[in-house]
């Protein structure tokens, strides 16, 4: 484990704000900025040659979101750790945002793949293992009719053409602060309680606002009066919000959400690409909701690029009525490569011996024992922060209480500390979701790394605390 030396000697201080002190914490981040540099010559040569062959340097304007000055060129992966081409390791708490949750390199994935990649990688065709694939998802999820994706962006464009057939309404609903992939229909935000597009929304000639309504999470009234208008085809959300800091619903949330779907005859959609982690049967199925429609995409095949989308019976047959109404002619929903069989062998093997109950025991045990770490170095160090949890993900919050909604945690995921805390992280060998502070733990995650990433966050809190900010 290659560790990186600190700039700042620990010292007690009063309690700081996580706001205050823009200049110091700048000041900090350009330590730390300089701490990466000296350690890593050639991923900063990779960086500058990249730069001439890749837009913005990389492959995928994304990679570049990480708060090291350039990003981190990989050069291999094994369960939990990461190695990158100056020879450091990092435990890996990020997993590829979500893809890699289970770990990466996985024998049994490796083994599914090489033996469909052997007799043919894409057909246009069902095989026996797609028929296994779909009774496996019927006994996870608990929906009995399925369809595939690509991705998680592809699933949620599909789920909403289809809503928006089968219940002659224009309308969506989603929650502020929401992501939902490359759909263009999410990228609506409260901005001073009214509904606008979403900050950097590149060549959107649509008014979205016109056909998306956008409410608060764990707002009940703001949603009551959305949906009792009588426009609104479907409701878009995640179970716990992830894309915007981790929000956890409120008690009692998700239940009355289902009564008012069901009262104003509106489509109840859950998006499980991120609370996939949260049990066996993703979040839905663990804590008794009852989806209309089910999307789940990133980890479903462990990183080939897959989704699914499932529906209910009754969900089902309105879209065969729909069809019928329509005629037939070209969707709109598809993708020749949707469904292919690599990406079925992935979720073969995924669901069969890589997902299991045992790991996610595993998982949820390890989240467990991270976050009452997170939490004693709070209690210790005396800052004003917070942790949220849910199965094996747990998100640090630079605020308490805990925010509610994504109006309430915009401040706290904004200014220099969370770069700050970023790249310090890394320059510690470890590495977090780069958007937020989301944490990760796969089956492969040992406590050891563990403990070394709680260490990592109190040796920042110590560290920020000298600033006597």
């Amino acid at each position: 484990m290659s560790v990186l030396p600190s700039v700042f000697a620990a010292s007690p201080s009063p309690q700081p704000s996580p706001r205050g002190g823009e200049g110091e914490i700048a000041a900090f981040l350009a330590r730390q900025i300089a701490i990466f540099e000296a350690a890593h010559p050639r991923t900063l040569e990779l960086a500058q040659a990249s730069s001439a062959v890749w837009r913005g340097g990389v492959p995928m304007h994304w990679m570049g979101d990480w708060s090291s000055p350039v990003p981190l060129f990989a050069e291999r992966a094994k369960e939990a750790t990461l190695w990158d081409v100056d020879g450091h390791a990092y435990d890996d708490f990020c997993l590829g945002d979500t893809p890699s949750m289970f770990g990466h390199g996985r024998e049994e994935l490796q083994r599914a793949i090489a033996d469909q990649a052997l007799n043919g990688v894409g057909f246009m065709l069902p095989t026996v293992r797609s028929l296994r694939v779909g009774q496996l998802l019927t006994e996870r999820f608990g929906l009995p009719l399925w369809q595939c994706a690509t991705t998680a962006s592809d699933a949620n464009r599909a789920v909403i053409r289809w809503a928006r057939a089968i219940t002659k309404r224009r309308k969506i609903l989603i929650i502020d602060g929401c992501y939902h992939g490359m759909v263009d229909d999410a990228f609506v935000v409260l901005k001073d309680g009214q509904a606008t597009a979403k900050k950097g929304l590149i060549g959107q000639v649509t008014d979205l606002t016109q056909s998306t309504v956008v409410v608060p999470f764990n707002d009940l009234p703001a949603m009551s009066a959305a949906l009792k208008r009588g426009e609104v085809a479907c409701v878009l959300l995640e179970p716990v919000m992830t894309n915007c800091g981790m929000i956890l619903p409120d008690e009692g949330y998700h239940q009355a959400l289902r009564a008012l779907c069901d009262e104003t005859g509106t489509l109840l959609v859950y998006d499980e690409t991120h609370t996939l982690s949260s049990g066996f049967g993703g979040y839905v199925r663990e804590h008794g909701l009852r989806a209309d429609i089910l999307t789940v995409g990133k980890a479903i095949a462990g990183g080939v690029p897959a989704a699914v989308w499932g529906v209910s019976a009754e969900v089902a047959a309105r879209m065969d009525a729909a069809q019928a109404e329509i005629g037939a002619g070209s969707s709109g929903i598809g993708t020749t490569l949707s469904g292919n069989a690599l990406a079925i062998a992935g979720m073969e093997a995924m669901l069969t011996e890589v997902m299991t109950p045992e790991a996610y025991d595993y998982m949820q045990a390890g989240a467990t024992y991270l976050v009452d770490g997170l939490r004693e170095v709070i209690a210790r160090q005396g800052v004003d922060w917070s942790v949220v949890h849910v199965g094996a993900r747990a998100e640090l919050v630079f605020a308490s209480p805990t925010p509610r909604n994504a109006a309430e945690m915009r401040p706290h995921l904004e200014g220099a500390l969370l770069p700050a805390f970023h790249l310090y992280l890394i320059n510690k060998g470890v590495l977090i979701a780069p958007f937020h502070n989301m944490m990760l733990i796969s089956p492969k995650t040992s406590y050891e790394a563990t403990d070394r990433l709680v260490a990592a966050v109190e040796g920042f809190v110590k560290e920020y605390k000298a600033l006597n900010i």
